[in-house]
């Protein structure tokens, strides 16, 4: 599916090489830190087969020469920021190296299948508390496996497999409520194994440890030789407790695959979780802008009508957003956050940080509430709804959204996530791109809702719970690599919105498609892969864009989603090429301004845009 040529354009190449160029040094954000980073490693670690040495050349001053080193992913070719570090099977020998700590943005990091030695760090969290995956199997780590592990709660997969590490397995691992890989056979362990909030190990996960006992191994043996009422009375609360456990998570995935609707139906009053809150009325709404008036619960009680299931306006995985008018007819929308096993400490976290990211594609967080177990965020109302609901309207004889529209739309909310990707700090995977996380305001200029409460949500609300429990609502949006990986990357966000992209060409929902075969069982994706592959991707167009002048606009833009929605992440476009390819595709209609964040220079972006396109053509066709 590469792009439409224009032959025109090919003259130019080389222009739009060096405009290519131009912006890669004018808008990147690198760090010395990261650079310090590799240094340190490198340095520190013996490389006999010459991995590093004969990659890692630091006599370069170039913005993103460090993501062309062997084993190095950046969050963006040309900057020098490290995401995933990959140096597997290498032959690499020395301890853990503690210059990683310099790193600070790095989700990924794997070091197996190595001949490293030593200690694993006991202030582990200090050097590397934002992985969502470690991987230091199949190497000589010796000695305990460090309790500070348990504080990078962002954890998904943690391996420790074939080293030889003794003592026992931390408790406190066990609360990592986002894990779902854990290994740790192949070693010297003892003691119980831990229980898992949100895991169920196999017994391959433990094997080959001696001392080990308990779940999924033979049960511990009890110390004393007396009688055993105690384990028996233990066992006994055990299996009442494993019983309603199991009961309870069957009610869970039961009641989560309800609609909203029949949630509803059940609890009439549509409330009841509000009743609980009354004798927390009182508590202070914390409020991010000091010109806006200060609230309390009880005022987002009564704005809400005691959060009425009426003043329900939209329902998903992070949770359910209500619209509140104030008594002075100020209108907000309070968003009640799914259950969540965060701190209060962690939380409060969280909204500081989310508090400060200020964009005029996103929409603005107002302030936020914690009433006992509860999570309310405050947010500026958007009276235009999603972009989901204008797309595919519940009423059929609604009026069509027009070209100009869609494309403003479009670029808006691709600069909001390029902002994201590349100039906020701290910057942030969305992970959960849909037309329905696309609010629009009153001027139907769109405001990106939810970005930062992935890493909110327990483990059980990501793409791949919803994937396994037959759930397709959003299934549509998901990279194809993060339901084996589990590992959110910003490629996985161009992907999602280019399925967003692609509903808003052709006007299909990113399941069901309804203009495909009867037959036809997939998602929009590969609908648009079939129509691609046969020659018949303008078939996919939405019928009322067609003959409207705007031919050739709509079929590049369509060309622009097709590349997002690539299997091979890398083939994909970064946020910051996306974005500059559909402001370039509606450069007449003048929807930027000289101030924009992300902006290339006025002259030669038509060309620019163009000459990229020719570019991955012929790289395509090598």
């Amino acid at each position: 599916m590469g792009f439409y040529v224009n032959m025109e354009f090919k003259s130019q190449f080389l222009i739009g090489i060096s405009v290519c160029l131009l912006i890669c040094c004018n808008f990147s954000y690198g760090t010395e830190e990261d650079i310090a980073c590799l240094k340190s490693i490198k340095v520190s670690l013996e490389d006999p087969f010459n991995y590093l040495n004969s990659s890692w050349n630091f006599n370069n001053d170039t913005e993103g020469f460090i993501c062309k080193f062997t084993g190095v992913e950046c969050w963006h070719p040309d900057e020098n920021k490290v995401l995933n570090l990959h140096l597997s099977d290498m032959g690499l020998k020395g301890p853990f190296p503690r210059g990683i700590k310099n790193c600070s943005s790095m989700t990924g990091l794997d070091l197996s299948s190595n001949k490293l030695f030593g200690s694993i760090p006991e202030d582990i969290s200090q050097l590397v508390g934002f992985l969502t995956s470690l991987d230091l199997s199949s190497n000589n780590f010796s000695g305990n496996i460090p309790v500070n592990l348990a504080n990078c709660t962002y954890l998904n997969t943690l391996k420790l497999d074939h080293n030889r590490l003794s003592g026992q397995i931390p408790p406190q691992l066990g609360q990592l409520d986002r894990l779902k890989t854990f290994g740790v056979s192949s070693n010297l362990l003892t003691g119980p194994i831990p229980n898992f909030v949100n895991l169920t190990l196999t017994e391959d996960d433990v094997a080959d440890n001696p001392g080990l006992c308990g779940k999924p191994l033979d049960p511990c043996q009890a110390n004393s030789k007396g009688p055993h009422t105690g384990v028996i009375a233990g066992a006994a609360i055990g299996g009442v407790t494993s019983a309603a456990l199991v009961v309870g998570i069957g009610m869970f995935f039961y009641f989560s695959r309800m609609s909203v609707k029949k949630k509803k139906d059940e609890d009439p009053e549509g409330n009841k979780w509000a009743k609980s809150l009354k004798g927390s009325k009182g508590i202070k709404v914390s409020m991010f802008e000091k010109s806006i008036t200060k609230m309390r619960l009880s005022d987002l009680m009564k704005a809400t009508n005691n959060f009425s299931k009426n003043n329900i306006i939209g329902s998903g995985r992070t949770g359910t957003m209500y619209q509140a008018v104030l008594e002075d007819g100020t209108s907000l929308m309070v968003k009640r956050l799914q259950d969540s096993q965060h701190s209060e400490k962690e939380f409060v976290s969280e909204m500081a940080t989310l508090g400060s990211v200020k964009h005029r594609n996103l929409v603005p967080l107002l302030g936020f509430c914690m009433a006992k177990k509860e999570r309310l965020l405050v947010y500026k109302h958007m009276p235009n709804g999603t972009l989901y609901d204008h797309l595919h309207p519940a009423d059929d004889g609604s009026k069509d959204m027009d070209w100009p529209l869609r494309l403003k739309i479009a670029i808006g909310a691709a600069r909001g996530f390029a902002w994201l990707h590349h100039n906020c700090n701290p910057r942030i995977i969305h992970r959960n791109i849909s037309s329905k996380c696309i609010l629009l305001d009153a001027e139907f200029e769109p405001k990106i809702s939810d970005f930062g409460l992935a890493r909110l949500m327990n483990p059980i609300d990501t793409h791949l719970s919803t994937f396994v429990n037959g759930e397709f609502g959003d299934l549509g949006y998901v990279a194809p690599e993060y339901t084996r990986t589990l590992v959110a990357t910003p490629k996985g966000d161009v992907y999602s919105f280019g399925t967003v992209l692609l509903e808003l060409v052709t006007g299909e929902r990113p399941t069901n498609v309804s203009k495909a075969p009867d037959n036809f069982k997939g998602n929009l994706v590969e609908w648009i892969t079939q129509l691609s592959s046969s020659g018949q991707l303008q078939d996919a167009i939405d019928k009322s864009l067609v003959r409207k002048g705007v031919d050739n606009e709509v079929f590049q833009f369509l060309k622009v989603a097709c590349n997002c929605v690539l299997p091979a992440p890398k083939e994909r476009p970064t946020m910051f090429e996306l974005y500059q390819f559909l402001r370039a595709i509606g450069e007449r209609y003048h929807f930027t301004t000289e101030d924009e964040i992300l902006m290339p220079s006025d002259t030669g972006d038509a060309d620019y845009i163009e000459e990229l396109i020719v570019a991955r053509e012929v790289k395509e066709n090598k």
